[in-house]
C-alpha cells in the first residue's frame, strides 16, 4: 500500500530532475552557439552596406571610382585607398600679353583736318577790313602739336601748310607773351597792338588759342608761350 503511494512521488521527482538536466543542456548549447557564431553584419573581410562596423577598402573615396569621384566599391566608413584630386593652383597660366601704350598727342607730319587741334592755330598775317565791319581778317594755318625733339625744350606746332582766313572782332580780348611782349606770361594788349606787331613780323607763325562769339567771329585770342 505504501509502496504504491511512493511510486508517483518518485516518478514526479525523476521527471523534475530530468527536465532540469535537459534545460541545462539546452542552455549550454545556446550559449555556445551565441559565442561561436559571428554576429550579423560583422562578417570577416567584408562590410554589410550601410553598417558602421565595416573595415573593407570601400569608402566614400574608394579605389574603384577614380580620384575625387566620391564613390567606391563599398559604402562603409573605412578609410580606403581613394583620394580626392589635388586642386589646381589658381593664378597660374599665361595671361594676356601686356602691350606698351604708344606715345599719343603728337604728330610727325602735317596733319589732315581730322587731326587739327580744335582751338589753336598759327597766326601769319593780319588783313584789315573796312572800319564799318568792325572786323579784321587773321591769316592762319591750322595744325597740331608735334613730338618733342632731342634738341628742343618744347613741342613744335606742325601746321597744315594751307592758309585760312578767320574774322576777328576789333573789340576782342587779346593777350600776348614773348616775343610780342617782354613777358613769358600773358599780358593784355589791344587788337591794334597785335596788328602792328604782326605787320612788322609777318609769317612768324605764333600759336594762339581762340574762342568765337555768337556771330562766329573770334572774340578772344590768347598767345601760347613756346620757348
Amino acid at each position: 500500500m505504501n509502496a504504491h503511494r511512493l511510486r508517483p512521488v518518485v516518478v514526479a521527482l525523476t521527471a523534475v530532475a530530468l527536465a532540469a538536466v535537459l534545460t541545462g543542456c539546452q542552455g549550454d548549447d545556446s550559449a555556445a552557439g551565441a559565442a561561436g557564431a559571428p554576429s550579423a553584419g560583422v562578417t570577416a573581410g567584408s562590410a554589410t552596406p550601410g553598417t558602421a562596423g565595416g573595415t573593407s577598402k570601400g569608402s566614400g573615396t574608394g579605389e574603384g571610382s577614380g580620384k575625387g569621384s566620391g564613390e567606391g566599391k563599398g559604402t562603409g566608413t573605412g578609410t580606403g585607398k581613394g583620394a580626392t584630386a589635388a586642386a589646381t593652383p589658381a593664378g597660374k597660366g599665361a595671361g594676356p600679353a601686356k602691350t606698351a601704350t604708344p606715345a599719343a598727342g603728337c604728330v610727325t607730319k602735317a596733319p589732315d583736318p581730322d587731326h587739327y587741334d580744335p582751338d589753336e592755330f598759327a597766326l601769319y598775317r593780319v588783313e584789315e577790313l573796312p572800319g564799318s565791319t568792325g572786323k579784321v581778317n587773321l591769316v592762319i594755318q591750322h595744325g597740331a602739336w608735334g613730338c618733342s625733339g632731342k634738341d628742343s625744350d618744347g613741342k613744335p606746332f606742325v601746321v597744315s601748310g594751307e592758309d585760312s582766313r578767320w574774322a576777328m572782332d576789333q573789340a576782342a580780348y587779346v593777350t600776348a607773351t614773348n616775343p610780342i611782349t617782354d613777358s613769358s606770361t600773358n599780358q593784355r594788349i589791344g587788337v591794334q597792338d597785335l596788328i602792328d606787331w604782326v605787320k612788322a613780323h609777318p609769317d612768324s607763325g605764333l600759336v594762339f588759342k581762340y574762342e568765337v562769339g555768337a556771330d562766329g567771329s573770334i572774340d578772344r585770342l590768347e598767345q601760347v608761350y613756346t620757348p
